[in-house]
């Protein structure tokens, strides 16, 4: 378990009632001095996992504590956000949080005697002072900075935070803002009367890797990098840059794909596991390794895979930067 401080003074209203964390990928591209470069407090939302503690920060007051129900995945900027963010991108991290609301919000600024000893060096989500620093949106907290965090507000943090114990979290909504995104892509390209029927039905099918993107991959690949699987009717062709990112070329492009066994193809899906351009294995560090003990893959995830081409490379980099849950805060 890990604790977080999340600032929410533009999205508190939309956030803790509709039960999510969002944050755009990057910094705003409109920015000049920015250019879209990448912001670690943005960043953190891929080191999230389930079961991890989130403190809500707002107009100057810890007003409700979360538990994370999902890892972070690709999501489209809520929509009840209006202009709140106008500059940010279109595409961003979600992360599913439940958050409750506290009866006795804490100012933080009011107890720094307690609390600026234990700030951390980096990435802190207050000034010594107890002002707040321009800029920070989500933040990793140190272990005893939470929990004095949690000693100040009293018994009813303490209670929320046990609570996550008895919690089953197994059947969280996960991605649920995932699914209706790609549905609603989907939806999109069916009704698009300028794409030949023949394309559309190609592009459809490639959401699931079949059809004529699964025969365009197996024209590059052979078997699962993985397992070594090679039996077709067991693989399945999954995209390096997802579907919902792609356009319709690159839906179809076999350069785009991999073909995996099924458990490979859900951690290479959800960014558990990437591949470097060498054909090292990345494993996230929110896979759950005891999963990954019960799938039989540790073993086959520390070997190298081997290289990939210059288009699967191309392709692999959008992975590795838009998929993979892992910050560079930790690389």
């Amino acid at each position: 378990m890990r604790y977080w401080w999340v600032n929410q003074n533009q999205t508190y209203r939309h956030e803790v009632p509709g039960g999510y964390l969002w944050s755009p990928k990057r910094n705003r591209t409109s920015d000049r001095h920015s250019n879209g470069t990448r912001n670690p407090f943005y960043d953190f939302m891929r080191e999230v996992a389930p079961g991890d503690v989130v403190f809500s920060f707002s107009d100057t007051y810890i007003k409700a504590i979360g538990i994370a129900a999902s890892h972070a995945y690709e999501a489209p900027k809520p929509r009840e956000f209006g202009q709140t963010g106008a500059y940010w991108d279109n595409i961003g991290w979600r992360v599913d949080v439940r958050f409750t609301e506290l009866h006795g919000p804490l100012k933080p600024a009011e107890h720094m005697a307690q609390l600026a000893p234990r700030l951390p060096d980096r990435y802190a989500p207050l000034q010594q002072n107890g002002s707040g620093l321009q800029g920070v949106y989500l933040t990793r907290l140190p272990d005893d900075f939470a929990i004095t965090l949690a000693d100040l507000i009293g018994r009813e943090a303490r209670t929320i935070i046990e609570m996550r114990r008895l919690r089953d979290l197994d059947n969280a909504p996960v991605a649920i803002g995932l699914v209706e995104w790609e549905t609603h892509e989907m939806e999109q390209v069916i009704a698009d009367q300028t794409i030949p029927e023949t394309t559309r039905q190609a592009v459809v099918m490639a959401r699931r890797g079949q059809g004529l993107f699964k025969q365009n991959v197996q024209r590059i690949e052979s078997n699962c990098r993985v397992t070594q699987v090679d039996q077709i009717e067991h693989l399945r062709a999954s995209h390096c840059k997802p579907w919902r990112d792609a356009s319709n070329t690159e839906r179809l492009d076999g350069e785009n794909g991999l073909l995996l066994t099924p458990d490979v193809d859900h951690l290479f899906d959800r960014g558990f596991i990437s591949f470097e351009d060498n054909g090292t294995v990345l494993v996230s560090p929110v896979a759950h390794r005891e999963s990954l003990h019960r799938m039989g893959l540790e073993d086959a995830l520390r070997r190298n895979v081997g290289g990939f081409s210059e288009g699967q490379r191309s392709y692999l980099a959008f992975h590795r930067e838009s998929v993979f849950l892992e910050s560079r805060m930790t690389r």
